[in-house]
């Protein structure tokens, strides 16, 4: 087996079982590993740490598997981790359920993502050896009672791992990284339940792999708090928070997304969901603008506009430090937007999924937001990924998903 030697005092992050082992830690390369290939990693007197997944054209050269005296990682080894993974999620293939089994990282299988809808799982494979092990994966969700296996990797971290030539978002590009796997074709829409709400999620072609599983608790909170609340769900997507709204009570739901075919899906939710009006009252509006968010929020402030509740559920504005400057001015002038928007004792749900933002900076940007706003907010409740988005203890960079909810003054 290939192996890779780190520099001295490069170990400490290993030893403490972090998965990543960064380009400038690395010392020399015995041999030439593959793109995705196990190799052996030992500190820089000789030492082995375990073994892990190489990416020779990646800043994270290596994605740990195993450590300390584990055994190499093969086929039957990896299947092992999927098998554990969906075994925590409990009854995964209850009918309409939509869940995530496979974390990444926290789940030990590096830049594997599978979520399951009503029992069709949708893999993303965002790393070398997550690629190099996919057969290995996709047999065991099928063994694991998976109706089908959809690839969903037209991710673009695929092009900075040296993947297929990466992702470039055209549909030439996408022939290599989209389309079933195993089993059933999935259908063009599958219907999940969360609660009273129903969602129709597009796998081929949604976002993520089809719906934000990991919004699903920050979702209830809203709808417990928006009980006779006018609503603006901004970036809408598919209606998540605004479906979420509407069975909590809100009486009128504006949804904003700058996606006409998003908001078509959207509308089908709704029209799903609010169909037993015996059970709980319809709202008495609910519209779909399709509109650039922030040029929306400024039209509604020019025309002086409030709301009693506002989402903000925006896409990723960070991916990594270096795009930290450039994110923050958004999510700044995002909230402060909204914040002027609100009404007394209105209420901002605001969330950021950008993993170099962390929950502390993130508050410091509300912070900045309120003081230009000229208004006092106060902080009634955070939240954070789903509990079938684990973070492992080892890797705080798993904690991507941060939201808080802002009472206002």
């Amino acid at each position: 087996m290939e192996k890779v030697t780190l520099k001295p005092k490069r170990e400490y992050t290993v030893v403490h079982r972090h998965p990543w082992i960064f380009s400038g830690a690395v010392d020399r390369v015995s041999g030439t590993p593959s793109v995705g290939e196990t190799v052996v990693v030992c500190d820089s007197r000789g030492a082995k740490l375990g073994y892990g997944s190489y990416s020779p054209a990646s800043q994270i050269r290596v994605r740990m598997l195993s450590f300390g005296d584990d055994r190499a990682p093969d086929a039957e080894f990896v299947k092992e981790r999927v098998r554990r993974a969906v075994s925590r999620r409990g009854d995964w293939l209850a009918p309409m359920r939509g869940v995530r089994l496979v974390n990444g990282e926290s789940d030990g299988l590096p830049g594997v993502v599978c979520d399951a809808y009503d029992g069709w799982c949708v893999v993303q494979l965002a790393s070398a050896g997550a690629e190099y092990w996919k057969a290995a994966i996709v047999e065991a969700l099928v063994a694991a009672g998976a109706k089908g296996v959809y690839n969903r990797s037209d991710v673009d971290s695929r092009r900075r791992e040296g993947l297929d030539g990466g992702f470039d978002g055209t549909a030439a590009s996408a022939i290599h990284v989209t389309g079933s796997l195993a089993g059933a074709e999935p259908p063009e829409l599958i219907e999940i339940h969360e609660g009273r709400v129903k969602y129709f999620v597009d796998v081929r072609v949604g976002h993520k792999t089809g719906f934000y599983l990991d919004q699903r608790e920050a979702r209830a909170q809203v709808g417990a708090l928006a009980a006779d609340r006018e609503v603006l769900n901004c970036f809408s997507y598919t209606g998540g928070f605004g479906l979420a709204a509407a069975v909590g009570g809100a009486p009128n739901i504006v949804n904003v997304d700058s996606s006409q075919p998003a908001l078509h899906l959207a509308r089908r939710n709704f029209e799903a969901t609010l169909c037993c009006s015996e059970m709980y009252g319809r709202p008495a509006s609910v519209s779909f603008e399709c509109a650039d968010v922030f040029k929306y929020l400024r039209t509604c402030r020019d025309s002086r506009q409030s709301f009693d509740m506002i989402v903000l559920d925006p896409p990723k504005f960070a991916d990594t430090k270096a795009l930290l400057p450039r994110a923050a001015r958004g999510y700044k002038d995002l909230n402060l937007l909204a914040m002027k928007l609100l009404r007394p004792g209105g209420i901002l749900a605001t969330f950021s999924c950008s993993g170099a933002v962390t929950p502390e900076f993130f508050d410091t940007i509300l912070r900045e937001a309120a003081f230009d706003a000229g208004r006092d907010f106060q902080i009634i409740g955070r939240t954070r990924q789903a509990a079938d988005h684990p973070v492992s203890l080892s890797f705080p960079e798993g904690l991507y998903l941060k939201g808080v909810l802002l009472r206002a003054d």
